[in-house]
């Protein structure tokens, strides 16, 4: 079991930084059609997401987040001993892009910089590595960068990803500090027999010079081999079963439980596949922010039926909407 637990070290600040360019998922009708996509938005809660322009890459958004958040917390570039961009979307296929970002930020020759190529697990991962730096060296703070700018690589009309994915970069600042108190815990784990599951098959050493021919795929969709493919029914089931497995085993590890924490953010857009890690976790809908606005409405809803069955229905209307309150 990948176990980690790291004392004296704290998240010192959080940035973020997205695209100005919103496109509202309702935009794809004339494309999927009204059903599919008012279908896609009652089950994944995806209204609009963020994307970049042509040239603009992850790095861009997250060397804005970085100036922010050094700037915020009142530390020089010069003060950062390490910085990890954790990411699939590099700017070059070589160098590593945290070498771009130490020269753009500033940050000495004295360093250390280095790419770790990762989706979903990007923060959790780059968390752990920093940690394990800042606990063997000298170093008293770093920079965690992760983001991706995943849109740029799926085929335009795409209707399992193009609705789904946004883009944005984040950065993490890290610090040691004298208080025990402060520590970061990890669990992690790896699946590599999954690694079709999510995947660009060109351009890659592998598959340098791929064909770029529009084909279509098993599911339905057009893609080229330079295109992101994702198999749905894969990374579901994994999402639903692997993911609450870890969240219980890092819970008998801590010996912890869901109310010993106030708030879990996970990697997952989707509304469906949230409620279904909570309700394997054992977590409350209110402490994950994805589900909160949701319970509300099912709180809501379910007043309003209650009362519906008491009240006048006019006389609840009526209410209603000198609360505020849209029926």
């Amino acid at each position: 079991m990948a176990f980690f637990n790291f004392k004296n070290i704290k998240v010192a600040g959080v940035a973020c930084a997205v695209p100005s360019n919103e496109v509202k998922t309702e935009s794809y009708k004339p494309l999927f059609g009204d059903v599919e996509v008012d279908k896609f938005m009652a089950m994944t809660g995806v209204r609009a997401s963020r994307r970049t322009s042509e040239y603009q890459t992850c790095s861009d958004l997250g060397y804005r987040a970085a100036k922010e958040l050094l700037k915020k917390n009142g530390i020089s570039s010069e003060e950062v001993g390490a910085l990890l961009f954790v990411s699939h979307s590099p700017d070059y296929r070589r160098p590593s892009t945290a070498f771009v970002l130490q020269y753009r930020l500033g940050i000495p020759k004295e360093a250390v910089c280095y790419d770790i190529s990762l989706g979903c697990s990007s923060l959790v991962v780059g968390m752990q590595t920093i940690a394990s730096i800042m606990t063997t060296s000298d170093i008293k703070r770093a920079l965690v960068v992760v983001g991706d700018t995943a849109g740029k690589s799926v085929y335009p009309t795409d209707k399992s990803s193009v609705m789904l994915f946004g883009e944005a970069g984040a950065v993490m600042l890290l610090e040691k500090t004298d208080n025990e108190s402060d520590e970061i815990t990890a669990l992690l784990r790896s699946d590599g027999s999954g690694y079709r599951y999510m995947i660009v098959p060109g351009g890659g050493y592998r598959n340098l010079h791929a064909n770029e021919e529009v084909v279509m795929c098993e599911d339905g969709n057009e893609r080229t081999l330079m295109n992101s493919f994702i198999q749905g029914t894969s990374v579901f089931t994994f999402t639903i079963f692997d993911v609450p497995r870890l969240i219980k085993d890092f819970f008998a590890q801590t010996g912890t439980t869901s109310d010993s924490y106030d708030c879990f953010a996970f990697h997952q857009a989707n509304l469906y596949i949230l409620k279904q890690i909570a309700k394997k976790s054992g977590i409350d809908f209110d402490k994950i922010p994805g589900l909160r606005k949701e319970l509300r409405k099912a709180t809501l809803k379910g007043a309003k039926d209650r009362a519906a069955k008491q009240v006048d229905p006019k006389l609840l209307a009526a209410y209603l909407k000198a609360c505020g309150i849209k029926d």
